[in-house]
C-alpha cells in the first residue's frame, strides 16, 4: 500500500509517521493541560474564587510554576542530551518521559478546589518531562532526513501535530456539551482523556521509531563536566550561538503566550466552553499553516519563514497591547477572536522552522547534544518570559505585560537579521569532517 501525500516523496515514510505521531499524542498536554483547561482550572478553582486578590494570586502562582519547571529543565536538557547521545539512549528516554508525564497528567484529576499547590506539586513534574521529552523527539529529526527534507519533515511532524489537537478538542468539545462540563470545576475528566490521548498516541513510536546511530565519543562525566562539554562544542559554531540567542529572545513571547493564552482570551471574556470552540479555532488556524510551511519553507528559506511569523506575532501582540490600553476594562471579545487568527499562524510555524535550524546547524554525531542545548535555550526562554509576564500582569496591569509581550518579538526580529544559514551549516559539515578523518 501507497504512503499517503505527506509521505510519499520521502525514503522512509513508515518512521516519519512514528516520529510524527509522537508529536501528535503530546497535543494532550500541550493543548489541554498548558495552553487551554488546566490554567483556568487551577486559577479559579485549585487557587480560589475569582476575586480580584484571586486573579492576581492565580497569575502569579500559574507563571511561578510554569517558571519553576522550566528552570529544572534548562539544567537537565543538555545533561540528558549529551547521555542520550553517549549511551545510545534517546528512544528509551524518550518513551520513559511519555508514559510517566501521561501518568501525572491523569493525577491532575485528583486535584481538589482550593488544592492549588498540590496542583503545582503534580504540574511541574509532568511539565518537565513533557518538555524533556520534547527535546528528544526534536533530536531524531536529522537523522530521519537530509538537508533537502529537513524542513518538510519537520513541518510534517508539526502538522500532525495540529491535526492530532483538533481532533482531540473536537471530542473534548463534544464531550463537554453532552455531559455538561460547562465550567471550569467539571474539567476533570478531560485530564484523564489527555492522559490516555498521550499513552495511545506513543505507542507506534515505540513499535517502529529506531535508536539513532551515535557517534558520540562522550564519558559518562558529571553533571556540571557534560554540561560545561555542551557549551563549549557549541561556542565552536559561531551562528548556531547567533540563533540561539535570538530564539532566547522571541522564545520569551512564544512560551508566554503558550501559557497564558487561556488566561488572556479570559481578560477579553471568552469563557467556559467558548474557551474549547476559541482554541479550534486557533489550531485549525495553527495547523494550516503548518501544512503551508511544510510545502514551502524549503523553498523560500528558513530564515525569511522565521522572519514573516516573527512579523505576525509583532502586529498580533502588538494590537492586544493597544487594545489593552485604549479599553482597559471588558473590551469586546470580537477582537480577541480576531487576533487569535494571527496567535495561531504563529504558533503554527514558529516552532517548525526554528527546530530546523538547528538540525541544520547540528553535526551529526552532536544532534541530541545541540537539541538539548535548544531545549535548553527555549525553555529558558520560558522560565525568563512566563515569569516575567505573569508577575507584571499581576501586580502591574495588563497593558504593561502585553507591551512587554510585543517587545521580545520585535527584539527577536532585530537579532535573527544577523543569522547566517549557509555559514551555520558549513560549520555543521565541517565538524562532520573532522569527526570521521579523526
Amino acid at each position: 500500500m501507497r504512503a499517503p501525500p505527506p509521505f510519499r516523496s520521502l525514503p522512509n515514510p513508515k518512521e516519519v509517521w512514528a516520529w510524527g505521531m509522537f508529536d501528535l499524542a503530546n497535543q494532550s498536554f500541550t493543548l489541554l493541560i498548558i495552553t487551554v483547561l488546566f490554567p483556568i482550572y487551577f486559577k479559579t478553582v485549585a487557587v480560589g474564587d475569582l476575586t480580584d486578590l484571586d486573579k492576581s494570586r492565580g497569575d502569579s502562582l500559574w507563571s511561578a510554576g510554569v517558571s519553576a519547571s522550566l528552570f529544572i529543565v534548562v539544567l537537565l536538557s543538555p545533561i540528558v542530551g549529551a547521555r542520550a547521545d553517549s549511551h545510545s539512549s534517546r528512544k528509551k528516554f524518550l518513551m520513559v518521559s511519555g508514559v510517566c508525564c501521561a501518568i501525572l497528567t491523569a493525577a491532575l484529576a485528583l486535584i481538589q478546589p482550593g488544592s492549588g499547590w498540590i496542583g503545582l506539586m503534580i504540574f511541574i513534574p509532568a511539565n518537565i518531562l513533557y518538555q524533556l521529552g520534547e527535546n528528544l523527539l526534536a533530536s531524531f529529526l536529522p537523522g530521519l532526513s537530509t538537508t533537502r527534507t529537513i524542513g518538510k519533515i519537520s513541518a510534517i511532524g508539526w502538522t500532525m501535530g495540529y491535526i492530532g489537537g483538533l481532533v482531540l478538542l473536537i471530542i473534548v468539545a463534544a464531550l463537554a456539551f453532552l455531559a455538561g462540563w460547562d465550567s471550569p470545576e467539571k474539567w476533570r475528566p478531560i485530564f484523564i482523556i489527555a492522559a490516555v490521548w498521550f499513552v495511545l498516541g506513543i505507542v507506534p513510536a515505540g513499535m517502529i521509531l529506531k535508536e539513532p546511530e551515535s557517534h558520540s565519543t562522550k564519558s559518562d562525566d558529571g553533571i556540571f563536566a557534560s554540561l560545561m562539554m555542551t557549551v563549549k562544542h557549541a561556542a565552536k559554531h559561531r551562528e548556531l550561538f547567533r540563533f540561539l540567542i535570538a530564539f532566547l529572545v522571541y522564545g520569551f513571547g512564544v512560551q508566554t503566550m503558550i501559557a497564558f493564552a487561556a488566561i488572556l482570551a479570559g481578560d477579553f471574556g471568552i469563557v467556559g466552553n467558548q474557551l474549547i470552540i476559541f482554541t479550534l479555532q486557533l489550531t485549525i488556524t495553527a495547523g494550516a499553516t503548518a501544512i503551508v510551511v511544510a510545502k514551502y519553507q524549503d523553498k523560500i528559506g528558513v530564515k525569511a519563514t522565521i522572519m514573516g511569523f516573527l512579523a505576525v506575532w509583532i502586529i498580533s501582540c502588538g494590537s492586544m497591547f493597544g487594545v489593552k490600553l485604549m479599553i482597559p476594562n471588558d473590551p469586546p471579545q470580537w477582537i480577541f477572536w480576531m487576533i487569535g487568527n494571527g496567535i495561531g499562524i504563529g504558533l503554527g510555524g514558529i516552532g517548525t522552522s526554528s527546530r530546523v535550524i538547528v538540525g541544520m546547524f547540528a553535526p551529526k554525531h552532536r544532534t541530541a547534544e545541540f537539541f538539548g542545548l535548544w531545549g535548553m535555550t527555549y525553555k529558558l526562554a520560558g522560565a525568563i518570559g512566563v515569569l516575567a509576564f505573569g508577575q507584571i500582569k499581576a501586580w502591574v496591569g495588563d497593558a504593561a505585560a502585553l507591551g512587554l509581550l510585543t517587545a521580545f518579538f520585535v527584539v527577536g526580529l532585530v537579532l535573527m537579521l544577523r543569522v547566517n544559514v549557509l555559514s551555520g551549516i558549513r560549520d555543521a559539515r565541517r565538524a562532520d569532517r573532522g569527526q570521521a578523518s579523526g
